[in-house]
């Protein structure tokens, strides 16, 4: 699994520019680094300077580095489309609509009470607050299980979106409650609206979905796997939002390790300039007081606006240092001076005479979440349904791979010869 750093806050703080120099520095380290953005706006291949889209997109002029930009909307038109349907096929025109002469079978309570639910229930209440984030983190989630990536860095929406995606699952609960209710219509009137079948198939869609949520709730509070840092600027209004967002987090037990405090006013010999520092660094302060477990650090307003590949890095030189040769290692690896983080890899390659041995970084994954098969000698290995490709030096056959899960580590033995 790759490592995920998360970079959030209120808009306009700089969350785009910080995961831009995060990755290219990351990548510019020997690492192999998705970039993705849930950010409608696209201020990603802005930052870049370099035209993404919705596929895992390599760019230009650094090494190892992908983007990606999500566009979870268009998901929502595919999301339990039966749930659609099946709404708006009991809320159509001409009284009890989408039943037409079935309804003189049905009893007067039996009438009265779809004529009640139809009343509480519009399609529009399919789209619930908060959705489209699942759909943006469910996405991510898949790049996460991948262990080709070694790291994926999100920027995400503003800090409020994030917070309304993880109370999702308990909204969920309360909507599939009502929804459910419309499928125990007494008299057999669902199966003759909808069939038992696809009755029973859009309350199995709507467990489902609840689960991935769920699951990705998890492992963004899993601290060997996800790393969340605050993105903030100087001022009243930018602290509140980050002591009000940090506290939430913790309730949903995410791992908040860094908090950076951006464009700090330069110190220069100047009344205004200097009051205006002093002003900002008593805001600095006071959250480093109060977010005693988180590490705060400030980076000072550049003379330049920070656009295109030679900048972020630039940016990422002030962050993390100097770009390192990380180690062939799974790690974890140490890494930064202002932000810090800990990076595992997701792969590890080994080859001696006799066989590939590879290495995968599994944090939390259970036996039985695993799965392994090739197919025309490819090897495949299955997380949690999902399938990726793991190459390999030589063509293989899954019943000839040892496999061995060491803890975190699956290890995979693959013959040679």
């Amino acid at each position: 699994m790759a490592r995920l750093l998360l970079f959030g806050g209120k808009g306009g703080v700089g969350k785009t520019t910080t995961s831009a120099a995060t990755a290219v520095w990351l990548a510019d380290s020997g690492l192999k680094v998705l970039l993705v953005s849930s950010d409608p706006a696209h201020s990603t291949s802005d930052s870049l300077g370099v035209k993404i889209g919705t596929e895992p997109t390599a760019i230009e002029g650094v090494d190892g580095l992908f983007g990606l930009e999500m566009d979870p909307e268009s998901k929502l038109s595919s999301l339990l489309p039966k749930l659609g349907k099946m709404v708006d096929g009991m809320n159509s025109k001409g009284g009890l609509g989408g039943i037409g002469g079935l309804s003189m079978m049905l009893d007067p309570n039996a009438k009265e009470e779809i004529e009640e639910m139809k009343s509480e229930i519009q399609t529009s209440e399919m789209i619930l607050p908060g959705l489209d984030e699942a759909l943006a983190f469910d996405e991510l989630l898949r790049h996460v299980e991948d262990p080709n990536w070694d790291v994926i860095v999100f920027d995400t929406a503003p800090t409020g979106h994030t917070l309304r995606f993880l109370s999702l699952p308990e909204i969920i609960e309360a909507w599939s409650g009502r929804l459910i209710r419309m499928m125990r219509i007494s008299g057999g009137i669902r199966s003759m609206l909808f069939g038992s079948k696809e009755s029973n198939e859009m309350k199995e869609e709507l467990e489902r979905f609840r689960r991935r949520v769920l699951h990705v709730r998890r492992v963004l509070s899993d601290e060997q796997l996800t790393s969340f840092t605050l993105v903030t600027i100087p001022e009243r209004m930018g602290v509140n939002e980050t002591l009000r967002a940090h506290k939430s987090l913790m309730e949903f037990n995410l791992p908040v390790h860094n908090c950076l405090v951006n464009r700090l006013t330069p110190e220069f010999d100047h009344p205004f300039l200097k009051n205006r520092r002093d002003s900002e660094l008593a805001r600095i302060l006071e959250l480093t007081e109060k977010l005693s477990d988180v590490q705060v650090s400030n980076l000072e307003l550049l003379d330049q606006e920070v656009v295109g590949i030679d900048n972020l890095r630039l940016v990422g030189e002030k962050l993390y240092g100097d770009t390192v040769n990380i180690e062939q290692s799974l790690g974890p690896h140490r890494i930064g001076s202002l932000l810090v983080h800990e990076i595992h890899r997701g792969m590890v390659r080994e080859l001696n005479d006799e066989f590939e041995r590879i290495f995968l970084h599994f944090p939390g994954i259970k036996r039985d979440e695993l799965s392994l098969r090739s197919s025309e000698g490819v090897l495949l290995i299955g997380l949690n349904g999902r399938e990726r490709e793991i190459k390999t030096s030589v063509p293989v056959k899954a019943s000839q791979v040892d496999a061995k899960l060491e803890g975190d580590v699956l290890r995979l033995d693959v013959p040679l010869n």
